[in-house]
């Protein structure tokens, strides 16, 4: 029980530390200083967490890493349509 009220805590402020940054995104369509390479592999990475904690029913892995794709996924999408459309580079 304490195990998984530690993981539930781990999974909710591991997954809070993208929002901020996903609002300055949309905030100011800036993703200048964001590289393509880092948030792909983050994207792939995250997946992978989440592939991970499905197949050993695991909650808390689940939950962090479903809600931690929703701001990775926003701004990749944003700077890989910036690079495609030649506002930013990689």
């Amino acid at each position: 029980m304490v195990a998984q009220i530690i993981g539930l805590l781990a999974a909710i402020l591991s997954t809070l530390n993208q929002f901020p940054q996903a609002y300055k995104v949309m905030k100011t369509k800036d993703t200048q200083s964001i590289s393509l390479y880092m948030y792909c592999i983050v994207e792939v990475a995250i997946a992978l967490w989440l592939v991970y904690g499905i197949m050993l029913r695991d909650f808390p892995l689940i939950l962090a890493n479903s809600l931690s794709l929703i701001p990775i996924t926003y701004i990749f999408v944003v700077k890989l349509l910036h690079v495609i459309s030649g506002k930013e580079s990689i």
